[in-house]
């Protein structure tokens, strides 16, 4: 059976996987490549369609992305989204210049033409909008297809030519019926079948591990999260007694973590799995360090000393496997080195030092979280685990504001087990992407038995999320919250007053550093 295949031209979006999870949502295989990918690389992926992601810059810029004139030689389907419109509007000699206002965020949006990208849908929708730029003038043969009060040429298109651009971002979840508008491009437009799933995925990366690992063996950092509890178990599968997981104890763990981790993979998964403390070490490193950046670069670095030690016990390593996901890639570096913005290092991303001398394996790098759970069920892994909050891989450092110690560490890890403890009794825990606790910077007075007290202060970050690329807070019940903080405040010492985060992301991340 035929496999049809998109190529999605990266411009350093935030949102560039994003739209290729969309694609492969509606079961066709996609891939990303950076805008500089040659015309022989696109002729041996040979695409159905293409589509050209958004990015930071503006057409008329100095050194800014341009699109090659050999993509438009492929004569096929072409979707711009964004600045991807832009540059192909500008390829085809239209003109891009400044708006006079800005658009960001939700603008209702009306159809003028429902002949084909836009067929079946209402007279109106609400689009998600994050630009400056705007059309001034069409190139020869293109017509506007939708437009908002604010931007004329809100979607534009030349259906001779199978040419199509769009100003708002159908692939994030705030535009409403963009998942439509990509199924028409898609199938309506392009001719795509659908027929790819994650199960290919699964026997495609088998394969390709086989194929990487030939002839060496690997080591794997598994931290008991989901992400690195399924690479493991797909690892095992596709290489058996090659594989080594290393569970490092960081001291920066949850309560109760060393036992469950320990009993779920060497109890009833049978893994190689080789345990080593260094709670000593770790904190130790974190004394006195402040800066959230530091603090995941030395976690990072003392990730891979570790594993490149343990990996000098383990006859032939030449690999280590990480459970990175697309999130962290992004909020930490490009994806492509090209112009995306960093957000903050993550452990297993940015924090990692620039030379190893084990290779990196990452199956999971251009996957979102819910997609990882979706393989975890297809790999056999228990709810339990599947289920699971993420946990972020520097683990209760990031959510210590200020200095890492042990007695902070104590006082938070007894917040977060009693918080964890009353949303799992409440039927709660999986209604939301993560509940946690966050020990504050900051010490406040207050009364307890008629004396007074200056304590810590904790906060509680509860948000609801489908891939963790935008989240919104969680509105707790009230008398959830009331539990919560009056049985911290009685039971953990050190804890005075809690309070409750109510930001979304964007502007904010889901962890506080």
């Amino acid at each position: 059976m035929r496999k049809d295949t998109v190529l999605i031209i990266d411009f350093g979006s935030q949102y560039t996987q994003l739209i290729a999870r969309r694609v492969r949502e509606l079961k066709v295989f996609s891939i990303v490549k950076p805008y500089t990918i040659t015309k022989a690389e696109v002729a041996k992926i040979k695409p159905k369609a293409i589509i050209l992601s958004g990015g930071p810059h503006s057409v008329y810029q100095k050194g800014a992305p341009s699109l090659k004139k050999h993509f438009l030689t492929f004569k096929v389907p072409i979707l711009g989204i964004c600045y991807g419109m832009q540059i192909l509007i500008q390829a085809k000699k239209g003109i891009v210049k400044e708006g006079r206002k800005r658009e960001y965020g939700h603008a209702k949006m009306y159809i003028d033409n429902h002949d084909d990208l836009f067929f079946s849908l209402p007279a109106a929708i609400s689009s998600w909008m994050s630009h400056t730029d705007q059309i001034v003038k069409l190139p020869s043969g293109f017509r506007q297809l939708s437009h908002t009060l604010n931007t004329k040429f809100a979607s534009v298109g030349n259906p001779k030519k199978k040419l199509y651009g769009v100003q708002f971002h159908p692939e994030v979840i705030h535009t409403e019926l963009g998942i439509q508008i990509l199924s028409n491009f898609l199938f309506r437009i392009s001719d795509c079948f659908p027929n790819w799933q994650l199960e290919d995925f699964v026997s495609e990366q088998i394969k390709s591990i086989k194929k990487t690992t030939a002839g060496g063996n690997v080591i794997c950092g598994l931290s008991g999260g989901v992400d690195s509890s399924t690479g493991a178990v797909l690892l095992h599968k596709a290489i058996g007694k090659k594989l080594k997981c290393i569970f490092v104890n960081n001291g920066l763990l949850k309560k109760g973590e060393v036992k469950r981790v320990l009993k779920v993979f060497g109890d009833n998964y049978k893994l190689n799995l080789h345990y080593v403390n260094a709670a000593k070490r770790f904190v130790k490193k974190l004394k006195g360090v402040i800066d959230p950046e530091k603090k995941r670069k030395i976690i990072g670095h003392e990730f891979i000393d570790i594993f490149e030690d343990e990996a000098k016990k383990f006859k032939n390593a030449k690999f280590l496997m990480q459970g990175t996901l697309y999130p962290d890639v992004i909020e930490s570096v490009s994806f492509f080195g090209g112009p995306t913005a960093c957000i903050k290092s993550h452990h297993n991303v940015g924090g990692l030092p620039d030379k190893m001398n084990l290779k990196l394996i990452e199956p999971f790098r251009d996957l979102f979280k819910d997609e990882v759970r979706k393989i975890a069920q297809i790999l056999g892994l228990p709810d339990s685990l599947v289920k699971r909050h993420p946990f972020p891989g520097p683990g209760l450092a990031v959510r210590i504001l200020g200095e890492v110690n042990n007695q902070r560490l104590k006082v938070l890890r007894e917040a977060d087990y009693i918080l964890e403890k009353i949303i799992r009794q409440r039927g709660l825990y999986d209604q939301y992407w993560q509940v946690f606790a966050v020990l504050l910077p900051i010490r406040s007075v207050g009364v307890m038995g008629d004396k007074r007290t200056y304590e810590n202060a904790v906060a509680i970050r509860a948000v609801t999320s489908l891939d963790g690329m935008t989240a919104d807070w969680a509105k707790l019940p009230q008398d959830v919250l009331a539990e919560i903080s009056n049985a911290i405040i009685n039971k953990v010492r050190g804890i005075n007053r809690v309070v409750f985060d109510i930001s979304s992301k964007p502007p904010a991340t889901i962890e506080w550093e």
